[in-house]
């Protein structure tokens, strides 16, 4: 309590006393014992409603014990149940949620984890994929300033992601492997890894590349084949032994028909072979017979330039050619124009571009010539200041012209464009809109525009390798950026008029991806229409069965996930509920469980992380022995922890009840006396 209130609680006492002697002692006709009675509980009234105004405050301190957090962490991927331990794990969960001791020591928290992390314990062991270190970086995050250890349970095998032995020496917990599976090295061949490209072009040979593998201690000799139907494409003899016990085949095969080719490779199993799944994998190439050819036009250096090659040819079908203004000879041959920074020396360039009524992509900057820019064409103008200025992206989620999601474009640095004012005197489609600083415009820092049917797009600011250099920070790769950037080079490479739906889907999915059908639908304006009510149809075409899914709404598309589906092949028509609108396509689905491909627990690895953490492992048989460790342990202790509250004697309701009886007893008394 405050010296201030202290005071303030002494004058209040004295007030009261003043009060209660002057009315029943001072004024008083004859001074009785009575009177002292009533002076006594006037002073107590009129002290409480004074406290009351005071209000003065106390600090109040509870005290309670916090116990620390044990987290489970239960693998539930389908490879749990291929190994046939499903029922192992359920059992040893219930075990450790019977045990009082536990509960008593630990706070408990139970997840489960495929390829994410679920705060939940509702175990299917279906998932496709695993990825023990993205877990552990969750639980890293969840309990980084609490003592947390970690019971995970796994069979440590893992799908994908970074690799959970090295990572883990980053986690601040000690972690307790409960390993799953079988730990017996049994006789096994394999197919590790099978490299391909997704796509081939016609008349072309495409490479593949295969890892094969054998554990045993007898030599062997089995035969590796690929097949496309019923035909045999390659064969190959494979010996094993003990010291040669893997090897890497590399050979090529003839795309000689455009559209998706299917292959199956295969080794063959050897006798009493445990495992057979491992030895076949399913494969597909995409067979195109064109290839968009782009030409890019700088008259400057600038690392602008690499990046947008990158980017480009990121994807196998498309190649970039840089060459300067003064070279260009014809430009036929090219599917799309990209003009850097253009000045004086493009005035050929824009006579060829606007005889072959080819599709351009225009990027301007600081080296760009606006007073030449402005006088050549006239669908934009640019205000004439001979000044820079920074501008920040601002994705446009109402942007219809394509199919396109927001990448972080928030979080881009600027791009260098010219200062003043952009005046579009043509229709146009904004991607990305301008902020400087803080500041919010409509100006267009990206645009799409389509006149009398040339495509053209315009990137008001340079600097763009930046942008992509800031996508590999966010996302360990450079693919968001190069996707993004990639669709606009298709949507500018291609001469396809608009249509009031367009949908999106691969040739072939694996079965172990996520598999999405994506649709945009258009007003009859070509504005993206939220509104819409639409369906997918998938029919298989092997069992003629058909179903029918509504597609969901998804930022700026509709959606439908096929994840669920099994291996085939599909056709799929999407309809516009109302409207006489539909499109058609195909798909195949090929048969891969990664999960299924494995054969034992990965004893070396899930020991390691034991070691990195200072914890301990242990097998499915050892329950028992992991919680009497787990409660012998020292460096897990509950702690008394104390909590400071600050009470005002407002709150303290009580008062006002020994307030209303105090004067509720003197008006009593004093009328059973007749002074009233």
């Amino acid at each position: 309590m405050q010296i201030q209130n202290i005071g303030l609680i002494i004058a209040a006492g004295v007030i009261a006393i003043i009060i209660a002697l002057f009315q029943y002692m001072y004024k008083a006709k004859n001074r009785t014992k009575k009177n002292l009675f009533f002076a006594f509980l006037r002073f107590l009234s009129v002290f409480a409603l004074l406290l009351l105004l005071i209000n003065p405050t106390f600090r109040k301190n509870t005290y309670y014990v916090e116990k620390p957090t044990l987290v489970f962490a239960v693998d539930n991927s389908s490879s749990i149940k291929h190994l046939k331990q499903d029922i192992q794990v359920t059992q040893f969960i219930n075990k450790i949620k019977e045990s009082a001791e536990l509960k008593e020591r630990f706070d408990i928290k139970y997840y489960s984890f495929s390829d994410v992390l679920k705060d939940t314990l509702s175990l299917t062991f279906d998932e496709k994929q695993t990825n023990i270190s993205e877990a552990l970086e969750s639980l890293d995050q969840i309990y980084k300033n609490t003592n947390a250890p970690t019971v995970l349970i796994t069979d440590g095998n893992q799908t994908y992601g970074r690799d959970y032995q090295f990572s883990s020496i980053n986690y601040k917990q000690q972690i307790y492997p409960v390993i799953t599976g079988d730990t017996t090295a049994v006789t096994d061949t394999k197919i590790q890894q099978l490299n391909v490209n997704k796509y081939a072009y016609l008349k072309n040979k495409f490479p593949v590349e295969v890892i094969l593998t054998y554990s045993g201690v007898d030599d062997i000799n089995t035969r590796f084949e690929v097949k496309s139907g019923n035909n045999t494409v390659y064969s190959q003899p494979v010996p094993f032994s003990e010291e040669k016990n893997s090897t890497v085949i590399n050979f090529t095969l003839p795309a000689s028909v455009a559209g998706v080719l299917k292959y199956s490779a295969r080794l063959i199993p050897i006798e009493n072979e445990k495992n057979i799944v491992n030895n076949r994998k399913d494969f597909a190439v995409e067979v195109i017979d064109q290839k968009t050819n782009v030409l890019l036009i700088s008259d400057i250096t600038h690392p602008d330039l690499g990046a947008i090659k990158k980017s480009i040819e990121s994807n196998e079908r498309r190649s970039l050619t840089i060459i300067k203004p003064s070279d260009v000879k014809d430009i036929e041959e090219y599917q799309l124009v990209v003009l850097y920074q253009p000045n004086a020396r493009y005035r050929g360039v824009y006579e060829k571009i606007k005889a072959s009524r080819k599709n351009y992509f225009t990027i301007t900057g600081s080296k760009t010539d606006w007073v030449f820019l402005n006088r050549e064409q006239d669908i934009y103008r640019q205000e004439i200041t001979r000044q820079t200025e920074y501008y920040l992206p601002r994705f446009n989620p109402n942007y219809g012209t394509f199919l396109l999601d927001d990448i972080g474009f928030n979080g881009y640095p600027p791009l260098i464009g010219t200062f003043g004012e952009i005046n579009m005197k043509s229709s146009y489609d904004a991607l990305l809109q301008r902020n400087i600083g803080n500041i919010k415009t409509e100006e267009p820092l990206l645009a799409t525009i389509e006149d009398n049917g040339v495509r053209e797009a315009v990137l008001f600011g340079e600097g763009i390798w930046r942008w992509r250099a800031q996508s590999y920070l966010d996302n360990k790769s450079f693919e968001s950026f190069d996707d993004f950037f990639g669709r606009l080079v298709q949507y500018l490479a291609s001469n396809k008029q608009k249509s009031r739906l367009n949908t999106i889907s691969e040739s072939f999915y694996y079965g172990n991806s996520s598999i999405k059908i994506k649709a945009e639908y258009f007003t009859k304006n070509y504005e993206f229409d939220r509104r819409g009510n639409l369906n997918i149809v998938v029919r298989n075409k092997d069992t003629e069965a058909s179903q029918t899914i509504p597609m969901l709404l998804k930022n700026s598309s509709y959606e439908a996930d096929l994840s669920s589906f099994s291996s085939g092949n599909y056709d799929y028509t999407v309809v516009v509920v109302g409207e006489n609108i539909s499109r058609s396509g195909s798909f195949s689905i090929l048969d891969y469980d990664v999960e299924q491909q494995l054969l034992n627990a990965d004893v070396t690895k899930l020991r390691q992380v034991a070691t990195n953490t200072k914890g301990s492992a242990y097998f499915m048989n050892q329950e028992e022995r992991l919680i009497l460790d787990l409660i012998k342990d020292q460096r897990y202790q509950a702690i008394q922890k104390s909590k400071e509250n600050i009470v005002s004697l407002i709150d303290w309701k009580y008062l006002l009840v020994i307030i209303i009886i105090l004067l509720s007893i003197e008006w009593f008394m004093r009328k059973y006396n007749g002074l009233i």
